[in-house]
């Protein structure tokens, strides 16, 4: 049952409320953590719900990249911040010492939130500025983890027990003296000195305590022994009081100094104290989301739609270790009483998630089926879902889940039998039923477990189904259990009534705990019967008792049953040829990512050879024209100064003469061709220049043998076409050649972009660009070298 406009403790407790809060409170890091989890309650104002579910779902996303962030455990603090605030009060050193501790974890519960602000700034809205680290450094330096006050909290207190320290060693040493100085069969066995009534005392035999004297401070229990503090030393004793009552002041005194420092920072403790107990509940419940993989629900925005969801109570808790009975360890899970829970799991152990989706105009689910199939699980896990989702915490729900808002649950679920009110189990029933029909309206959550049930069958499905119409006609959710035939015919009579059940394997009679939204269940009594060994004489009479109406029902719905088993079955096939499919495909991708790859390698490592090759090609290359140019300055310090001016002229006029024939094609060669410059056959400028014997040539000069006008770079390697190329520029340029005819054809273009490169660099070289059309074109380029 419940109340109007809330959740009465006897819904809560039914529904194991408090047992999924403790699933949540594990995961706190203090227990005021904890104690804040399980204090937590239903509300029933849509925007707090809202705001509260964003929190914690902005935490759990951050907790899955950064699993570094934690709260901070504080003490109970919520005394000694009382007692502040009364003046002149003093607090005791355990409680400064517990201050002093949440001071430090406020102080990194700060630090926390002020790193995460940018990620989650719902999160970093519950800090505050704790109060000044002095103050948990003074509270270190003057006390233990036990409330001890040190020496160094003040230097009167460090001599006072300084003090104190001395009086005891004169007094001890005074009474060893004594106590050797007795006579064997005056002292005790194995006698030393001792404390009695906070007095030092040495034990003595009670016959000589006459010789010995002073004051006895006890006996022991068979009166043989007393404990005397001789006369001689009781000046000490009272000095040693003396010196420990200074301390205890100066002690006192301390703790006061201490108390009035916090005093006026009473509120900013309270805050920041109340911070890190806020935190470590937000942490417990993001954790918990991370842990069962939750997600938040929309709150009152639309109707009841859970997809993927879990009974929390069947979800894996934390695993806690236990000492077996032989000191081994084991885990174990626990439900609400500390029972093993078996619960809603496949065939493999695993929790087995439902999705129930109402459209619109449902608002009643009636679930039929037989029994162990999951049935009371399922309605209880729908009320837990919402319970929890209310209180502000992520259940074990799936994506683009939503969740009504309701103002009040009601639950009649298990046996209600009650000797002491003298109720049956159907009266008690009726009972939760009347008191749901006074107080249930729009927005409520109505769970009724096996409605109609403990009467006759006729009556209980009369009562039912006149409870179902009404809780509908006022738009109440309502999830039914039933087992009764005459209820699956409500769902087509009664507009916003909607059948659903939990799927039964009908060959191995065994459940799979799958909701079926719209399709009642079989109830497999006789069925089970069958199994379980019940005569085949007495089936067959039992089943001929059978009215007509049900045995059609129950036929069809065995027809719906096999068709739906034929449809999964081949849903199944086709996704297991779908994810082959994908599979087949992702390798495909994977292999051609990986030849796609090792290409890439192969071109970047012929790349770095090639690169390295040029190199030092260019090296020697740039060695062997320091030479070159050496030797050809000294060649043409030996030519005659007019003959190389005769020799230039007839070049220039040559290329000048060739250039304005040839004028027609300078457009396309200039668009073509290396600096845009027209160039003319090697035939041509021979003809213009005449005859290489004709120009005078000194004694001393170069043999022209060792040179030629004309290479050729076709077939050849990188490589092999740049050496080629080096070595005929050399000796063009040794045997004083005006120009070199360069074979590089035209092909992919890379030995081509591998000459013009070597030419644009070679400050021997004057101009160079591509033969024309009918002397080999871009398959041919033609260097002037410089005078």
């Amino acid at each position: 049952m419940s109340v109007a406009g809330g959740v009465a403790p006897s819904v809560l407790d039914t529904l194991e409320f408090p047992a999924a809060l403790e699933r949540v409170a594990a995961h706190a890091a203090g227990p005021l953590g904890a104690a804040r989890v399980r204090g937590r309650a239903p509300a029933t104002d849509p925007e707090p719900i809202r705001a509260a579910l964003a929190q914690v779902a902005e935490l759990a996303a951050l907790l899955l990249h950064d699993d570094a962030i934690s709260a901070e455990p504080v003490p109970d603090i919520g005394p000694a911040l009382e007692l502040l605030a009364v003046p002149g009060s003093a607090l005791e050193g355990l409680q400064l010492a517990a201050l002093g501790r949440g001071l430090g974890a406020a102080r990194l519960t700060a630090a926390t939130l002020v790193r995460i602000a940018r990620d989650a700034p719902r999160t970093a809205a519950l800090r505050v500025e704790p109060p000044p680290k002095e103050l948990e450094q003074r509270l270190m330096q003057s006390l233990d983890a036990e409330g001890a006050v040190l020496d160094a909290a003040s230097r009167a207190l460090a001599r006072a027990r300084q003090h104190v320290r001395e009086a005891r060693q004169r007094l001890v040493a005074k009474l060893e003296a004594m106590l050797g100085a007795l006579d064997p069969t005056d002292r005790a066995p194995d006698a030393a000195v001792t404390l009695r009534g906070g007095r030092y005392v040495i034990p003595i035999r009670s016959t000589a305590r006459s010789r010995v004297g002073g004051i006895v401070h006890d006996e022991s229990a068979t009166r043989s022994t007393v404990f005397v503090e001789p006369a001689e030393v009781i000046e000490l004793g009272n000095a040693l009081r003396a010196a420990e009552a200074e301390q205890q002041r100066e002690v006192l005194r301390v703790l006061r100094e201490l108390t009035d420092l916090l005093r006026p920072r009473r509120d900013a403790l309270a805050a920041a104290w109340e911070m890190c107990i806020a935190f470590d509940d937000l942490c417990a419940r993001a954790r918990y989301a991370v842990e069962v993989n939750g997600f938040a629900p929309a709150i009152g925005a639309g109707p009841l739609t859970i997809r993927n969801g879990r009974h929390p109570l069947l979800v894996p808790p934390l695993r806690t270790a236990e000492r077996g009975p032989g000191g081994e360890d084991h885990t174990v899970e626990r439900g609400s009483g500390g029972e093993d829970r078996s619960g809603e799991r496949g065939a493999g152990g695993e929790v087995v998630p439902f999705d129930l989706i109402l459209a619109p105009d449902e608002v009643t689910v009636l679930v039929s089926g037989p029994n162990t199939g999951g049935k009371t699980v399922l309605i209880k896990a729908v009320g837990l879902l919402c319970l929890m989702a209310q209180s502000g915490i992520i259940p074990p729900l799936g994506p683009q889940s939503a969740l009504p808002m309701f103002g009040a649950v009601f639950a009649d679920i298990g046996d209600r039998q009650s000797i002491a009110a003298s109720l049956s189990t159907f009266s008690a029933h009726v009972a939760a039923l009347r008191d749901i029909l006074e107080h249930a309206g729009p927005g409520a959550l109505v769970l009724l477990d096996e409605i109609g049930s403990g009467t006759d069958p006729a009556e209980g499905g009369a009562l039912a189904a006149a409870v179902l119409r009404t809780l509908t006609r006022r738009r109440v959710v309502t999830l039914a259990t039933t087992h009764l035939g005459a209820l699956k015919q409500l769902a087509a009579e009664t507009v916003g009534i909607v059948n659903a059940s939990l799927q039964f394997e009908a060959e191995t009679l065994t459940p799979t705990y799958r909701l079926l939204k719209g399709v009642p269940g079989r109830s497999y009594g006789l069925a089970i019967a069958r199994r379980l060994g019940i005569a085949a004489d007495v089936l067959a009479m039992a089943e001929r008792a059978v009215p007509d109406a049900e045995r059609a029902l129950d036929a069809l719905l065995a027809t719906v049953e096999a068709r739906a088993r034929e449809l999964e079955t081949q849903a199944q096939e086709l996704a297991a040829r779908d994810a082959a499919l994908r599979e087949d495909a992702a390798k495909l991708d994977a292999r051609g990512d990986a030849v796609a790859t090792r290409e890439r390698e192969v071109r970047a490592r012929a790349l770095a050879l090639e690169r390295e090759a040029r190199e030092q090609a260019r090296a020697y290359l740039l060695e062997a024209r320091r030479k070159v140019e050496a030797a050809l300055g000294r060649a043409r310090a030996a030519v005659d100064e007019a003959t190389a001016r005769q020799a230039r002229r007839l070049v220039e006029q040559a290329i000048e003469a060739t250039t304005e024939e040839t004028a027609d094609d300078k457009a396309e060669q200039a668009a073509e061709g290396g600096k845009g410059k027209a160039w003319v056959s090697l035939e041509d400028l021979k003809r213009t220049r005449g005859k290489p014997s004709q120009i005078a040539r000194p004694p001393d000069r170069l043999p022209a043998a060792v040179a030629t006008a004309e290479i050729s770079l076709r077939g050849l390697r990188v490589d092999e076409a740049e050496t080629q190329l080096v070595k005929a520029l050399d000796e063009a340029v040794l045997a004083d050649l005006p120009y070199l005819r360069v074979i590089h054809g035209k092909g992919t273009g890379v030995i081509r972009k591998l000459v013009h490169d070597l030419l644009s660099a070679d400050s021997r070289v004057k101009r160079f660009g591509f033969a024309p059309a009918n002397q080999g074109g871009h398959g041919v380029t033609i260097v002037e070298f410089t005078a």
